[in-house]
């Protein structure tokens, strides 16, 4: 099979247009490239020149470092931040360098182990978020220079594309919602968007192993399984400064090329950085006795190490150099002779075998889910450089007649060559969900069960008569489940109001769990196996027309109001609308926690029933949210009908409104917590 650009078919545009994949890394980063030319096949390009690297040429990558002054302007970034003119006058200064920032944005579900050191403290008066961004809009600055003097006639080409610049911005498999929301508004403060629906829009998101995968079929890369799709899966393996983001694949179609994940994509900190780390603490412990000893010396030894030993390492069984001096400098009760520090085989492989092990068990992990048909793996980034991680991992996965091998060409690259490649290829048809995703929902009371008279001081009481218990869990899409792009999950939905002027905004909380495959009977909001994974908000208020008025259990009149929730899971970002019935859109406003700050939610309770307001489902669910304004105002009771059989559409595009965020500030919004469930919760089916 050729590679990937021998297949790519002519830009179908009409006018020209670029696209950048901006590859922000732990310890290094890129930028590729691609100019859009339309009836012309996109051809990538890397950008190899920055400031600071003039000397050094053809090279793709520079140090995700910077340096701020007191009052927090930035000062150098890249490879100038390693000038040694730039150090001494940061040092002099009282610069704060900037490094590992790109960890900062993890989700706290991921846990990072340091070995007893910390994150260096962010510049003053600046954000994580704002690091980030100011890191992204030097890369930008750094592009725009190399385009303008690279191509022909090149500051033509700028001015007509880069009002309309596609991004594609890569993020390590682990990352979720929160984590691409917090990068799209770095994006934003960094310049390289307006602050609009249509300039948010211009951002994409790929997953670092997604984005590998795209550079390995670009690169040729293990071409028999292209040109023998047998249904052997195959992992790709990203091991990068920060991360290993391992992700399962299978050929499912040649002509054109079809991919699908065959397992839940895994990613743990086990990257090279880690390595330096232990290493930094290994020779701290070595040298406490030794005018070495110091955390100026401690720095640059773990430097050199860096540069020089953990790059070339391949033998425990030799003796290895740490040259960071001298030939006058000397220590023989530590083994430093001649500048250089010596080190056993077998004390540089312990600072390796955690990574090791664990790049180990989530390979094994893989290749257990995808039900034994993964027969090779593809080792790519920056860490897949070192001999000894790579010769591990072909030994200890030849058990389980496991192929392992890396390109020839530069693996560092791969991430931002693979994000062009996904924005001009996309090859990834389906993909399999990481963790279970559902609603909060109000289960029916009952007075038999234990559990719920332990719960019966939260009872929840309808002015229709059922009794409900929040924090019930109902699980919409579970782990380990193909899902298709053009998979759509709807759910039907009723609520009931007391007052037609409360329509407004409705919001419903979408969850994540962590905890397995179980479907879990509560929701336990301080357990870490629990997180918000976004909201959903819609403006109900145009059907309050349509509604029908009924008399409650107690005489008062309330109005039904019918629609849907549609949730795309297939895609690299997710969404969601809210539509009424039986297909206009009302409006789509998916937000993660990081775009609305914390906040309080109301309870909500869903109850299954018969409803006649779903005819076309048997049993349906009421779904019991507290209506509440914005701004303290007083709150109204109202019920939510849900129907629990999950129904795939085809795939129809997403609208966003323009004019919510506007608007946001005097809305009445309908906050929707809970479910309920009358016995097990259902599972949603799988989409066809």
């Amino acid at each position: 099979m050729k590679p990937a650009s021998g297949t790519r078919k002519p830009y179908i545009g009409t006018t020209r247009s670029l696209v950048l994949a901006l590859d922000v890394g732990t310890t290094f980063s890129g930028v590729s490239y691609a100019i859009l030319e339309p009836g012309e096949v996109p051809k990538i390009h890397g950008v190899t020149r920055f400031p600071g690297q003039e000397h050094v040429a053809g090279n793709s990558k520079i140090p995700s470092i910077m340096y701020y002054d007191a009052e927090g302007q930035l000062k150098a970034a890249g490879a100038e931040a390693e000038n040694a003119t730039i150090v001494a006058e940061a040092e002099d200064e009282g610069w704060t360098k900037a490094e590992l920032f790109k960890l900062r944005l993890r989700p706290k579900s991921m846990k990072l182990k340091m070995n007893g050191m910390r994150l260096a403290p962010l510049p003053s008066g600046k954000t994580a978020v704002d690091v980030f961004g100011d890191f992204l809009s030097y890369l930008f600055r750094c592009t725009r220079s190399f385009i303008i003097d690279t191509h022909a006639n090149g500051p033509a080409l700028w001015h007509a594309v880069e009002n309309d610049i596609q991004f594609v911005l890569s993020h390590p498999n682990g990352w979720e919602g929160a984590q691409q929301s917090k990068m799209r508004r770095a994006a934003v403060y960094g310049g390289l968007i307006p602050d609009t629906d249509e300039g948010r829009a211009r951002i994409r998101f790929v997953t670092e192993g997604e984005a590998s995968l795209h550079a390995c079929v670009l690169n040729g890369l293990a071409a028999d399984v292209l040109q023998n799709p047998s249904g052997h899966g195959f992992i790709v393996a990203d091991a990068g400064g920060g991360t290993l983001d391992i992700s399962s694949y299978a050929i499912r179609g040649t002509a054109p090329l079809v991919i699908e994940e065959i397992a839940p994509p895994d990613c743990v900190f086990a990257g090279s950085v880690f390595v330096s780390r232990r290493a930094r603490q290994f020779f701290g412990e070595k040298l406490k006795n030794s005018k070495y000893g110091t955390s100026d010396a401690l720095d640059h030894i773990t430097k050199r190490f860096d540069e020089t030993t953990k790059r070339l390492f391949r033998d425990n069984k030799e003796l290895q150099f740490v040259p960071f001096g001298s030939p006058l400098d000397k220590d023989l009760s530590v083994g430093i002779r001649g500048g250089q520090l010596k080190l056993t085989g077998a004390e540089v492989a312990a600072l390796f075998e955690p990574s090791i092990e664990a790049a180990i068990t989530s390979i094994k992990a893989q290749i257990d889910a995808s039900g034994g048909t993964v027969k090779s793996v593809w080792l790519v980034g920056g860490f897949a450089a070192s001999p000894w991680l790579f010769s591990q991992l072909q030994e200890r996965l030849a058990i389980y007649h496991v192929a392992v091998s890396r390109p020839d060409t530069q693996t560092s690259k791969a991430v931002a060559d693979g994000a062009i490649g996904f924005y001009c290829d996309h090859h990834v048809s389906a993909r399999i969900s990481k963790f279970m995703y559902g609603v909060e929902y109000l289960r029916e009371y009952d007075p038999k069960d234990d559990e719920h008279v332990a719960r019966r001081h939260r009872l929840f009481e309808m002015p229709s008569g059922p009794k409900l218990l929040p924090d019930a869990f109902d699980c919409i899409l579970a782990r380990g489940v193909r899902v298709k792009e053009s998979n759509v999950f709807s759910r039907k939905y009723c609520t009931e109001v007391t007052n037609l002027s409360t329509l407004s905004v409705f919001e419903v909380e979408i969850w994540c769990y962590r905890g397995g495959d179980t479907v879990p009977k509560w929701i336990h909001r301080s357990s870490e196996d629990f997180s918000t994974l976004c909201y959903v908000r819609a403006d109900l208020s145009p059907l309050a027309g349509s509604a029908q008025a009924k008399q409650g259990k107690n005489g008062k009149t309330y109005w039904t109001i019918v629609f849907s929730i549609e949730i795309h899971f297939g895609l690299t970002e997710f969404k969601a609308r809210i539509k009424d019935e039986p297909s206009t859109v009302l409006l789509l406003l998916c937000t993660t926690r990081a775009d609305t700050g914390r906040r309080k939610t109301s309870q909500t309770a869903l109850r299954k029933t018969t409803s006649p307001s779903c005819p076309l489902l048997p049993t349906s669910t009421h779904l019991v949210p507290s209506l509440r304004r914005h701004r303290a105002t007083p709150v109204l009771a109202a019920r939510v009908h849900r129907c629990t059989r999950p129904r795939a559409f085809p795939r129809s595009p997403v609208c966003q409104s323009p004019s919510l965020a506007a608007s946001r500030s005097s809305a009445r919004a309908l906050h929707l917590p809970p479910l309920v469930h009358r016995g097990t919760p259902t599972r949603a089916s799988r989409a066809s």
